[in-house]
């Protein structure tokens, strides 16, 4: 679980918090005043050439521009589909380390078109998941706050750019759903979710409600986040209802057991008052038994009847390589065991949906484009 150490990222104004970037700014010689311009051209204006903004003397543009501002995210690919309402791009870091992240816009072309980014927040994964194409590269590092909120950067500026399907448009989800464990690198996760959450100019003034942040069972963390106050959904990668299976589909789960963690996002949910999403993902086979939908519904109920849960489940989306001798194969379950799955649950009275999955044709399974490369 605990991240190698590898040379730490160049500071980005993005790992900085309002007092600080005032400070860096005084350090540099520069009035304090000019913190809020900086930020105002970055979050705000989402303008990545900093030696333009001519509200700033000519004489300094390219020292703030490499001081403050310095390229953390180096693009490698970028693949469209979905009619161009899915783009997915694959990143490299200052040492070399690949990361992903996905925009997808849903209702082009109606009312109410949203946007969502799915994004990273460590380099590779240590959960060892075995479905899972990020999980089989294990964990290379945590990534820094900055190149955090980076990817949500970049994808708010391919919408104000109109470089996306449906025209120029604003990000209105940010989802913890990319390569790695979020709550395995948790103070950078906060810290780049109070900044993605700022109002503008100290940030990108996205909604706390529109930030989903998933966890594969890390009860401590979970528990740490029930204090922090921040309105924002929980989103718990369960995959199994029983300890037996759940100990082979999600290893942490040797660590921390079905109940306690479903009792910690119980918890949360009580006292945040927002509904957990608990994330299921389908394997023809192993997990998608109707009986195991029932036990399912039964660990959910027991802590409550009102309301506090959702099951999100997920067609899922296999990995693309050979396997190995005796190597057990996770597939997508097939359609009629899916649909009696959403049958069973909502006979009990959960709360579900199945996820509209998008990109199977450009390999969107987090770590899928990393793995090539």
């Amino acid at each position: 679980m605990r991240a190698p150490r590898r040379g730490k990222p160049p500071e980005h104004w993005s790992d900085l918090d309002a007092a600080t970037r005032r400070q860096r700014v005084v350090e540099a010689g520069l009035p304090a005043f000019r913190a809020q311009q900086l930020s105002r051209h970055w979050y705000e204006r989402l303008d990545d050439d900093p030696t333009g903004w001519t509200d700033l003397p000519a004489s300094v543009r390219e020292a703030v521009a490499s001081q403050f501002f310095p390229r953390l995210l180096h693009p490698v690919r970028t693949l469209g589909c979905d009619d161009g309402a899915t783009v997915k791009s694959l990143w490299r870091l200052h040492d070399g380390a690949l990361v992903e992240s996905v925009l997808m816009r849903y209702g082009v072309g109606r009312p109410g078109t949203r946007s969502t980014i799915c994004i990273s927040s460590q380099a590779g994964c240590g959960m060892a998941c075995p479905f899972c194409a990020t999980g089989q590269g294990g964990l290379q590092r945590n990534m820094s706050t900055a190149e955090i909120v980076e990817q949500v950067v970049a994808g708010a500026r391919t919408l104000a750019r109109g470089e996306a399907a449906g025209g120029p448009g604003r990000i209105s989800n940010v989802v913890f759903m990319g390569m790695g464990e979020p709550m395995a690198n948790y103070a950078s996760v906060m810290q780049a979710i109070r900044t993605i959450t700022a109002p503008e100019p100290d940030g990108l003034g996205i909604s706390a409600r529109g930030v989903t942040l998933s966890t594969v069972g890390l009860v401590p963390r979970i528990q740490q986040l029930t204090e922090e106050g921040i309105p924002l959904t929980l989103a718990v990668s369960l995959h199994a209802p029983d300890d037996e299976l759940r100990d082979t589909l999600v290893p942490i789960n040797t660590r921390h057991k079905v109940d306690e963690v479903v009792d910690a996002a119980w918890e949360y949910a009580r006292v945040s008052r927002r509904r957990v999403s608990i994330e299921y993902a389908l394997i023809k086979d192993i997990n998608d038994q109707a009986w195991r939908a029932d036990r399912l519904a039964t660990v959910l109920k027991r802590r409550g009847d009102w309301g506090w849960v959702h099951v999100n489940l997920i067609p899922l989306n296999p990995i693309k390589r050979e396997p190995k001798v005796n190597e057990v194969v996770y597939t997508r379950s097939r359609e009629e065991d899916m649909a009696e799955f959403v049958r069973r649950l909502q006979a009990r009275g959960i709360s579900t949906t199945m996820r509209d999955t998008r990109g199977n044709d450009i390999d969107a399974a987090c770590g899928q484009l990393a793995a090539e490369e």
